[in-house]
């Protein structure tokens, strides 16, 4: 499959992408291929070869970061297309190694979208179809993770403690959605943070609190505070203010540890 999407006019090439790609899936995982393209794309040449029934949505059609792309069912398996602008991945790998990254808005990534996710896809993929060569030397590249792209993550911790510090007004108000989007969203920059520190690639936020827990930054019983604040943020401001509490230690602590690790 992926050599005939190679041929596609616009099509680079394709890499699996996913836990297909790191050896850590399932016999129910999905198929993830990566099809990175440039200029135009032939999308009728795409569903030529999907096969009737399955719409393929063009650049764009998917939202801003996840491009678009195809769901198919090949034999019962479940196998992802998701288009790559190849241009755009190669000015964000350029950005991460610079220390510069940004965080958009996606549909399925209620966290967002954080940028690196384009580089570490690629430094995690497998390369399986690359007539011209260009996957196969940004994979190289990208192989490295970037020291800028650590530090500037490592630093974007900050944003943690500003979003408890924000949640504990919320908390008096007894606005639960506001809390429980702080909490949530300031653990997903300390887990970035924590990953970055550890030079993992992050990809999104599917089971990263179970790989951030395993990490050298994180503090004991990391995991287990971690489900204990967002599980049941309460109801009352009496309630909702203990767990605001225990989340400005825990950030605390993380960020202690990070700033040693860092020194």
């Amino acid at each position: 499959m992926a050599g005939r999407l190679a041929e596609v006019p616009g099509v680079v090439g394709v890499m699996l992408g996913g836990s297909r790609a790191r050896g850590d899936h399932r016999p129910e995982s999905d198929w993830d291929l990566g099809v990175y393209y440039r200029g135009g794309l032939d999308l009728a040449a795409m569903g030529e070869l999907a096969g009737p029934g399955v719409e393929v949505a063009g650049p764009g059609g998917w939202g801003p970061w996840v491009d678009g792309g195809a769901w198919l069912r090949v034999d019962g398996v479940a196998v992802d297309w998701i288009l790559r602008d190849l241009d755009r991945v190669e000015r964000v790998w350029s950005e991460c190694a610079e220390g510069r990254y940004e965080v958009g808005v996606q549909p399925g990534h209620p966290l967002g979208f954080w940028s690196p996710c384009y580089a570490g896809e690629v430094a995690l993929g497998r390369v399986l179809a690359d007539p011209g060569g260009e996957l196969t030397d940004l994979r190289r590249r990208a192989g490295q993770y970037p020291e800028a792209l650590r530090q500037a993550l490592v630093a974007g911790a900050w944003e943690a403690e500003f979003l408890v510090e924000g949640a504990v007004k919320g908390a008096a108000r007894a606005d639960v959605l506001y809390v429980a989007l702080c909490l949530s969203r300031a653990v997903g920059v300390l887990v970035q943070a924590m990953y970055a520190e550890d030079r993992r690639w992050c990809l999104n936020e599917k089971g990263a609190l179970a790989v951030a827990e395993a990490l050298p930054s994180a503090p004991p019983g990391f995991g287990p505070r971690v489900r204990g604040l967002l599980a049941a943020p309460g109801r009352s401001s009496e309630e909702l203010v203990a767990v605001v509490d225990g989340a400005r230690a825990l950030v605390a602590e993380v960020r202690a540890v990070l700033g040693r690790r860092a020194g």
